[in-house]
C-alpha cells in the first residue's frame, strides 16, 4: 500500500513538473516574440531600405520552404503511385493466374460431361464408389464457385486500384502546378531582394555610410543579446552537458572555408566578433551543442538569424540563413540540423556567420572546436 501510495505521489510530482516546464516554455517564447518586435520595431521598421530587404529575404525564405514542402509531398506522392502501380501488376498477375486455373477445370468439366453425374446415379453396380465420386463432384463444384467468386473479387480490387491510381495522378499534375508557380515566386522574391540589396549598397557607398551601418547593426544584435539574456536567465536551460567542458570538442557548424576570422578588422575600428564561413547555398547549418533555441528571426546584418542557448551563460549564433528549421523553445541536440546557409543579411555570397557567447559578450570560437578549420 505503501509502495503503491509513493509511486502516485511520484507520478503527480512528475506530472507537476512537466506542467511547470511547460509553463515556463510559454513564458519563455512569449517573452522573445516580444524581443523580436522591439527588434523589428528599432532596427527594421524606422529603414525603409533595411525594411524592404527584410521583406524580400523572408518572403525568399517562405518560398524556398514551400518549394522544399511541395517537393516533398511531390515525392511521396510519385511513391505512392509506384507502390500502387506495382500492386495492381501483382492483382493483375493474380487474377490471370485464377483465370487460367478456371479455364482449366472447365475444361475437365466439359470432358467429364454433364451426364456423368447422372450416369453414376442410376449405375448401382459400386455404391461406394458412386458416394466417392459425387462427393468429387461436389467438391470440384464448389472450388470452381470460390474461384469465379475470387476472381471478382481481384476485379473490383483491380478497378479500386485504378481509381486510386487515377486519383494520385491528378495530385501529381495539381503539384507539379504549384511548384511550378512557387518557383516563379521565389524568382519573384528574389529579384525583390536583389533590388534591396542594390539600393542599400548605393545607400552605403561611403566609408562613413558604411561604418555608420555596421554600428547600427552591431548594436542591434548587443540590444537584441542583452535582452535575450535577460529573458533568458528567468528560465534557464536544462543541457546535457555543460558547455564549458566542451571547449576543443566542438564541431564545425557547416562545412566551407573560414574568410573573416574572430578579432580581424572589419571596417574602421570595428572587428568581427565572430567567424565567416564561406560555404554552399543550402549547406545544413548544424547546432555545436545541446541546448534551446532562443532565437530564429531577421536581424540587419545578419538576415536571418538562429541563437542557441546551451546554459551557463553561453550562447552560439548562426547568421546569413536561406531557411530556419526551428522554433523558438525547440530543444537541439549536437549536429542537429537548425538551418541552410544562405546570403540573408545583404550577403554577395552564401556564407555563415558564427559566433559564441559567454556572459554575453563574444569570445574567439576557434580554439573549441577539434580542428582548425570546417572540414
Amino acid at each position: 500500500m505503501l509502495a503503491l501510495l509513493a509511486a502516485a505521489a511520484a507520478g503527480a510530482q512528475t506530472a507537476r513538473e512537466a506542467a511547470r516546464a511547460e509553463s515556463d516554455l510559454k513564458a519563455v517564447k512569449s517573452e522573445i516574440a516580444k524581443i523580436a518586435d522591439q527588434v523589428k520595431r528599432d532596427s527594421v521598421d524606422r529603414n525603409k531600405l533595411t525594411r524592404n530587404l527584410r521583406a524580400a529575404e523572408v518572403s525568399v525564405a517562405d518560398a524556398r520552404t514551400e518549394l522544399a514542402r511541395l517537393r516533398r509531398e511531390r515525392a511521396a506522392r510519385a511513391d505512392k503511385r509506384a507502390a500502387l502501380a506495382r500492386d495492381r501488376a501483382g492483382r493483375v498477375a493474380a487474377l490471370e493466374a485464377e483465370q487460367k486455373a478456371l479455364g482449366a477445370e472447365l475444361r475437365r468439366a466439359y470432358l467429364i460431361g454433364r451426364e456423368e453425374p447422372l450416369k453414376l446415379l442410376l449405375n448401382q453396380e459400386d455404391p461406394a464408389r458412386a458416394g466417392r465420386m459425387f462427393a468429387y463432384y461436389s467438391y470440384f463444384g464448389r472450388a470452381r464457385a470460390e474461384r469465379i467468386a475470387s476472381i471478382e473479387t481481384r476485379v473490383a480490387e483491380i478497378a479500386a486500384l485504378d481509381a486510386q491510381l487515377g486519383a494520385e495522378e491528378t495530385r501529381l499534375t495539381e503539384l507539379e502546378s504549384e511548384q511550378q508557380s512557387q518557383v516563379q515566386r521565389l524568382e519573384a522574391a528574389r529579384t525583390d531582394r536583389s533590388r534591396a540589396l542594390a539600393a542599400l549598397e548605393a545607400e552605403a557607398r561611403s566609408r562613413k555610410a558604411t561604418l555608420t551601418q555596421l554600428r547600427a547593426e552591431q548594436d542591434a544584435l548587443e540590444k537584441l543579446v542583452r535582452d535575450l539574456r535577460r529573458a533568458l536567465e528567468q528560465y534557464p536551460v536544462d543541457a546535457k552537458a555543460a558547455f564549458a567542458k566542451l571547449r576543443g570538442k566542438l564541431q564545425w557548424p557547416a562545412a566551407g572555408r573560414i574568410v573573416a576570422n574572430f578579432g580581424a578588422v572589419r571596417a574602421g575600428a570595428i572587428k568581427w566578433d565572430g567567424v565567416l564561413i564561406a560555404t554552399e547555398r543550402g549547406a545544413p547549418v548544424r547546432s555545436v551543442a545541446s541546448g534551446r533555441i532562443a532565437y530564429a528571426d531577421w536581424l540587419p546584418g545578419l538576415g536571418l538569424l538562429a541563437i542557441v542557448d546551451h546554459g551557463g551563460g553561453y550562447l552560439s549564433l548562426y547568421g546569413h540563413n536561406d531557411q530556419l528549421y526551428k522554433a523558438v523553445g525547440e530543444r537541439v541536440a549536437p549536429g542537429d540540423t537548425i538551418a541552410a546557409a544562405g546570403d540573408s543579411g545583404g550577403r554577395s555570397r552564401p556564407e555563415l556567420y558564427f559566433e559564441i557567447r559567454r556572459g554575453g559578450k563574444p569570445i574567439d570560437p576557434r580554439p573549441w572546436f577539434r580542428s582548425a578549420a570546417p572540414p
